[in-house]
Protein backbone atom coordinates (compact mmCIF):
# COMPACT_ATOMS: atom_id res chain seq x y z
CA UNK A 1 0.00 0.00 0.00
CA UNK A 2 1.25 3.49 -0.88
CA UNK A 3 -0.64 5.12 1.98
CA UNK A 4 2.55 6.73 3.31
CA UNK A 5 3.30 8.62 0.09
CA UNK A 6 3.91 12.38 0.24
CA UNK A 7 0.86 13.11 -1.93
CA UNK A 8 -1.51 11.15 0.33
CA UNK A 9 -3.24 13.37 2.95
CA UNK A 10 -2.39 12.72 6.56
CA UNK A 11 -5.93 13.51 7.71
CA UNK A 12 -9.37 11.98 7.24
CA UNK A 13 -10.73 8.43 7.14
CA UNK A 14 -8.56 5.69 5.68
CA UNK A 15 -10.69 5.22 2.54
CA UNK A 16 -10.67 8.97 1.88
CA UNK A 17 -6.88 9.04 2.13
CA UNK A 18 -6.54 6.08 -0.23
CA UNK A 19 -8.91 7.60 -2.80
CA UNK A 20 -7.13 10.97 -2.79
CA UNK A 21 -3.79 9.20 -3.03
CA UNK A 22 -5.06 7.20 -5.97
CA UNK A 23 -5.63 10.46 -7.89
CA UNK A 24 -1.93 11.44 -7.69
CA UNK A 25 -2.96 15.08 -7.45
CA UNK A 26 0.52 16.66 -7.82
CA UNK A 27 1.06 14.73 -11.07
CA UNK A 28 -2.44 15.60 -12.22
CA UNK A 29 -1.57 19.25 -11.55
CA UNK A 30 1.43 18.92 -13.88
CA UNK A 31 -0.77 17.68 -16.71
CA UNK A 32 -3.40 20.38 -16.16
CA UNK A 33 -0.63 22.98 -16.03
CA UNK A 34 0.51 21.85 -19.48
CA UNK A 35 -3.04 22.24 -20.82
CA UNK A 36 -3.27 25.74 -19.31
CA UNK A 37 0.11 26.75 -20.71
CA UNK A 38 -1.00 25.58 -24.14
CA UNK A 39 -4.15 27.67 -23.74
CA UNK A 40 -2.05 30.77 -23.08
CA UNK A 41 -0.09 30.54 -26.36
CA UNK A 42 -2.71 31.65 -28.95
CA UNK A 43 -3.11 35.36 -29.63
CA UNK A 44 -6.77 35.25 -28.56
CA UNK A 45 -7.80 33.43 -25.39
CA UNK A 46 -11.33 32.28 -24.58
CA UNK A 47 -11.40 31.84 -20.84
CA UNK A 48 -14.34 29.46 -20.81
CA UNK A 49 -12.21 27.11 -22.93
CA UNK A 50 -9.34 27.39 -20.48
CA UNK A 51 -11.69 26.30 -17.69
CA UNK A 52 -13.12 23.57 -19.91
CA UNK A 53 -9.78 22.00 -20.85
CA UNK A 54 -8.68 22.10 -17.21
CA UNK A 55 -11.84 20.30 -16.11
CA UNK A 56 -11.52 17.81 -18.97
CA UNK A 57 -8.02 16.78 -17.93
CA UNK A 58 -8.89 16.68 -14.26
CA UNK A 59 -11.73 14.28 -15.02
CA UNK A 60 -9.99 12.23 -17.71
CA UNK A 61 -6.55 12.04 -16.13
CA UNK A 62 -6.91 12.95 -12.48
CA UNK A 63 -9.86 10.66 -11.93
CA UNK A 64 -10.44 8.25 -14.80
CA UNK A 65 -6.88 7.43 -15.90
CA UNK A 66 -5.56 7.00 -12.39
CA UNK A 67 -8.46 4.82 -11.34
CA UNK A 68 -8.06 2.68 -14.46
CA UNK A 69 -4.36 2.43 -13.69
CA UNK A 70 -5.19 1.15 -10.21
CA UNK A 71 -7.56 -1.41 -11.76
CA UNK A 72 -5.30 -2.49 -14.61
CA UNK A 73 -1.97 -2.53 -12.83
CA UNK A 74 -0.45 -5.97 -12.28
CA UNK A 75 0.76 -4.74 -8.90
CA UNK A 76 -2.10 -3.31 -6.85
CA UNK A 77 -0.56 -0.23 -5.17
CA UNK A 78 -3.79 0.59 -3.34
CA UNK A 79 -4.80 -2.92 -2.39
CA UNK A 80 -8.45 -3.91 -2.48
CA UNK A 81 -9.80 -1.01 -0.45
CA UNK A 82 -12.43 -0.20 -3.08
CA UNK A 83 -14.72 -2.49 -5.03
CA UNK A 84 -13.49 -2.87 -8.62
CA UNK A 85 -16.99 -2.37 -10.02
CA UNK A 86 -17.44 0.89 -8.10
CA UNK A 87 -14.05 2.17 -9.25
CA UNK A 88 -14.84 1.31 -12.86
CA UNK A 89 -18.18 3.13 -12.59
CA UNK A 90 -16.46 6.27 -11.28
CA UNK A 91 -13.78 6.10 -13.98
CA UNK A 92 -16.29 5.69 -16.80
CA UNK A 93 -18.54 8.45 -15.45
CA UNK A 94 -15.60 10.86 -15.25
CA UNK A 95 -14.40 10.14 -18.79
CA UNK A 96 -17.92 10.38 -20.23
CA UNK A 97 -18.41 13.82 -18.67
CA UNK A 98 -14.98 14.89 -19.94
CA UNK A 99 -15.86 13.82 -23.47
CA UNK A 100 -19.26 15.50 -23.36
CA UNK A 101 -17.53 18.78 -22.52
CA UNK A 102 -14.91 18.23 -25.21
CA UNK A 103 -17.46 17.27 -27.86
CA UNK A 104 -19.44 20.42 -27.17
CA UNK A 105 -16.46 22.59 -28.06
CA UNK A 106 -15.41 20.38 -30.98
CA UNK A 107 -18.88 20.54 -32.57
CA UNK A 108 -19.77 24.11 -31.61
CA UNK A 109 -16.53 25.62 -32.93
CA UNK A 110 -15.43 23.04 -35.55
CA UNK A 111 -12.26 22.22 -33.62
CA UNK A 112 -11.22 19.19 -35.66
CA UNK A 113 -7.64 19.32 -34.37
CA UNK A 114 -8.98 19.00 -30.84
CA UNK A 115 -11.01 16.02 -32.06
CA UNK A 116 -7.78 14.30 -33.15
CA UNK A 117 -6.30 14.89 -29.69
CA UNK A 118 -9.49 13.53 -28.10
CA UNK A 119 -9.26 10.30 -30.10
CA UNK A 120 -5.58 9.84 -29.27
CA UNK A 121 -6.08 10.57 -25.58
CA UNK A 122 -9.02 8.18 -25.46
CA UNK A 123 -6.84 5.44 -26.91
CA UNK A 124 -4.01 6.07 -24.44
CA UNK A 125 -6.45 6.35 -21.56
CA UNK A 126 -7.30 2.67 -21.91
CA UNK A 127 -4.21 1.26 -23.68
CA UNK A 128 -1.74 2.75 -21.20
CA UNK A 129 -3.64 2.44 -17.94
CA UNK A 130 -5.18 -0.98 -18.52
CA UNK A 131 -1.91 -2.22 -20.04
CA UNK A 132 -3.65 -3.42 -23.19
CA UNK A 133 -1.80 -4.92 -26.19
CA UNK A 134 0.60 -6.71 -23.84
CA UNK A 135 1.39 -3.38 -22.16
CA UNK A 136 3.08 -2.17 -25.36
CA UNK A 137 1.97 1.40 -24.67
CA UNK A 138 2.64 1.28 -20.94
CA UNK A 139 6.09 2.83 -21.01
CA UNK A 140 7.86 6.13 -20.41
CA UNK A 141 7.74 7.30 -24.03
CA UNK A 142 3.99 6.97 -24.46
CA UNK A 143 3.41 8.42 -21.01
CA UNK A 144 5.35 11.52 -22.08
CA UNK A 145 3.30 11.81 -25.25
CA UNK A 146 -0.13 11.18 -23.75
CA UNK A 147 0.19 13.15 -20.51
CA UNK A 148 2.80 15.71 -21.53
CA UNK A 149 2.81 16.71 -25.19
CA UNK A 150 -0.85 16.09 -26.03
CA UNK A 151 -2.37 18.04 -23.09
CA UNK A 152 -0.40 21.12 -24.09
CA UNK A 153 -1.55 20.76 -27.69
CA UNK A 154 -5.11 20.22 -26.48
CA UNK A 155 -4.95 23.53 -24.62
CA UNK A 156 -3.70 25.19 -27.78
CA UNK A 157 -6.14 23.51 -30.18
CA UNK A 158 -9.20 24.30 -28.07
CA UNK A 159 -8.53 27.92 -29.07
CA UNK A 160 -7.27 27.43 -32.62
CA UNK A 161 -7.15 24.74 -35.28
CA UNK A 162 -3.74 25.82 -36.50
CA UNK A 163 -0.32 24.41 -35.75
CA UNK A 164 2.41 26.83 -34.78
CA UNK A 165 6.13 26.47 -34.21
CA UNK A 166 5.71 27.83 -30.70
CA UNK A 167 3.08 25.21 -29.86
CA UNK A 168 5.23 22.41 -31.26
CA UNK A 169 8.28 23.52 -29.26
CA UNK A 170 6.22 23.92 -26.08
CA UNK A 171 4.60 20.52 -26.64
CA UNK A 172 7.99 18.87 -27.09
CA UNK A 173 9.23 20.57 -23.91
CA UNK A 174 6.20 19.29 -21.98
CA UNK A 175 6.89 15.81 -23.32
CA UNK A 176 10.52 15.92 -22.23
CA UNK A 177 9.57 17.12 -18.77
CA UNK A 178 6.95 14.37 -18.47
CA UNK A 179 9.51 11.81 -19.59
CA UNK A 180 11.88 12.97 -16.87
CA UNK A 181 9.07 12.97 -14.32
CA UNK A 182 7.95 9.41 -15.02
CA UNK A 183 11.52 8.09 -14.97
CA UNK A 184 12.18 9.74 -11.64
CA UNK A 185 8.80 8.60 -10.34
CA UNK A 186 9.48 4.98 -11.28
CA UNK A 187 12.91 5.11 -9.66
CA UNK A 188 11.37 6.69 -6.57
CA UNK A 189 8.73 3.96 -6.37
CA UNK A 190 11.30 1.17 -6.63
CA UNK A 191 13.44 2.71 -3.91
CA UNK A 192 10.42 3.14 -1.64
CA UNK A 193 9.47 -0.48 -2.19
CA UNK A 194 12.98 -1.60 -1.33
CA UNK A 195 12.95 0.65 1.73
CA UNK A 196 15.85 2.72 0.41
CA UNK A 197 16.00 6.43 1.24
CA UNK A 198 14.20 8.13 -1.68
CA UNK A 199 13.95 11.60 -0.16
CA UNK A 200 16.09 13.12 -2.91
CA UNK A 201 13.75 11.87 -5.63
CA UNK A 202 10.75 12.92 -3.58
CA UNK A 203 12.09 16.48 -3.41
CA UNK A 204 12.64 16.50 -7.17
CA UNK A 205 9.08 15.32 -7.84
CA UNK A 206 7.68 17.95 -5.50
CA UNK A 207 9.76 20.63 -7.19
CA UNK A 208 8.58 19.50 -10.63
CA UNK A 209 4.91 19.75 -9.70
CA UNK A 210 5.34 23.10 -7.94
CA UNK A 211 7.39 24.51 -10.82
CA UNK A 212 4.79 23.52 -13.42
CA UNK A 213 2.02 25.11 -11.37
CA UNK A 214 4.07 28.30 -10.95
CA UNK A 215 4.84 28.49 -14.68
CA UNK A 216 1.17 28.01 -15.58
CA UNK A 217 0.20 30.67 -13.03
CA UNK A 218 2.79 33.04 -14.51
CA UNK A 219 1.43 32.51 -18.03
CA UNK A 220 -2.13 33.17 -16.87
CA UNK A 221 -1.07 36.27 -14.93
CA UNK A 222 0.85 37.57 -17.95
CA UNK A 223 -2.25 37.27 -20.14
CA UNK A 224 -4.64 38.71 -17.58
CA UNK A 225 -2.58 41.72 -16.51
Amino acid sequence: MRIDEWFVPRFGPFRFRVFVGMLFLPYTAICISFAIIGSMLPSIIYWDRVYAISIIYFLALGISAHILDAIGSRIKPWGEVFNKRHLLSIALAAVVIAYIIGLYYIIAYNLYMLAVIAVLEGFFLFAYNLELFNARFHNNFWFAISWGSLPLLAGYFIHTNQFSLLAIIASASAGLLSYAEIRISRRYKVMKKQRIDASRYERILKMMSITCIIIATFFVSARVL
